[in-house]
């Protein structure tokens, strides 16, 4: 294969300053690490066995009266 010539010529300048463009590139951070649930709905669960809770104590309330009256 022929080689091929550059049409533009390389220029370094031989006094002065010479300046040279910064690339950015990425940074990487720590990862964060997230809670597998909200706060919400934490807070819905709570209250949803709270819930549920109650309602097993009156029907073994209401399981027991009847025993209590023969």
């Amino acid at each position: 294969m022929p080689e091929v010539k550059s049409i533009f010529k390389e220029v370094l300048p031989k006094q002065g300053q010479m300046s040279m463009e910064d690339v950015p590139t990425l940074v990487l951070c720590k990862p964060k690490l997230l809670p597998l649930k909200s706060v919400t709905l934490e807070k819905l669960e709570k209250m949803q066995l709270e819930a549920q809770e109650a309602i097993k104590k009156q029907e073994l309330a209401l399981k027991e009266q009847p025993q209590l009256t023969l």
